[in-house]
């Protein structure tokens, strides 16, 4: 959910800023084309060599993007992020798995299987009492404790309700109709569910006053 991230985990990351990195040469335009190609890239390729080729080929279409992808960004920004690496990890395991078993069910459930995963994340930080979901939002948003806690919430139970659907779009309906469903619906639900998080940031968003009346009370202290 950070910039680079935002590719399987659903999030609004192309706000992942940090202010004092707001004039890095890596937020100039040219780098912006480079992040949504990278981010965008495989399952681009996912979706257009299943049209031309079917799920087997789709499949060896998004293991090798997803590395070409991994490459390009360790090569463009000199690092790489825990959820994009994580993701193209399990791309080659079940991907492997599919042509291994040569059994594409086994690529029909790594969305499912992610999901769970970014769900338990944000689940365990919750019961430990560190919101998770700051460590790759933090740069973009000053939220107060209570903010970070709701928005872990939502998101957890929104990667839970993603696994779910998952499974009954790949048990239920047609290959194609779940190929459909993976490169849009997915990106289109997250992108919806993204924007309708804005109400809430904004109301436990900590205010520059309030952040500078915190600074000039610890000095003084």
């Amino acid at each position: 959910m950070n910039d680079e991230a935002k590719r399987v985990e659903p999030g609004s990351p192309a706000n992942s800023l940090a202010t004092s990195a707001a004039t890095s040469p890596a937020n100039s335009p040219a780098n912006s084309h480079v992040k949504l190609l990278i981010e965008f890239g495989p399952l681009a390729a996912f979706g257009i060599t299943y049209l031309a080729g079917g799920i087997f080929w789709a499949t060896a279409a998004v293991m090798v993007t997803s590395v070409i992808a991994l490459a390009a960004s360790w090569q463009r920004f000199g690092r790489l992020l825990p959820v994009p690496l994580l993701t193209a990890a399990l791309v080659v395991v079940f991907g492997g798995l599919t042509f291994w078993l040569n059994d594409p069910r086994f690529i029909k459930i790594k969305p499912t299987i992610i999901n769970l995963l970014f769900a338990g994340v944000l689940l365990f930080g919750l019961m430990t009492g560190r919101p998770l979901l700051k460590l790759l939002l933090g740069e973009a948003f000053s939220l107060t404790h209570e903010g970070w806690r709701k928005l872990s919430v939502r998101w957890a139970l929104f990667f839970l309700a993603l696994a779910g659907l998952n499974e009954v779009v790949w048990r239920n309906f047609s290959e194609a109709f779940w190929v459909n469903f993976k490169v849009f619906g997915i990106l289109g639900l997250s992108l919806i569910f993204a924007m309708a998080q804005v109400g809430l940031i904004k109301r436990h968003e900590v205010r520059t006053e309030d952040k500078s009346r915190a600074s000039d009370k610890v000095t003084a202290d």
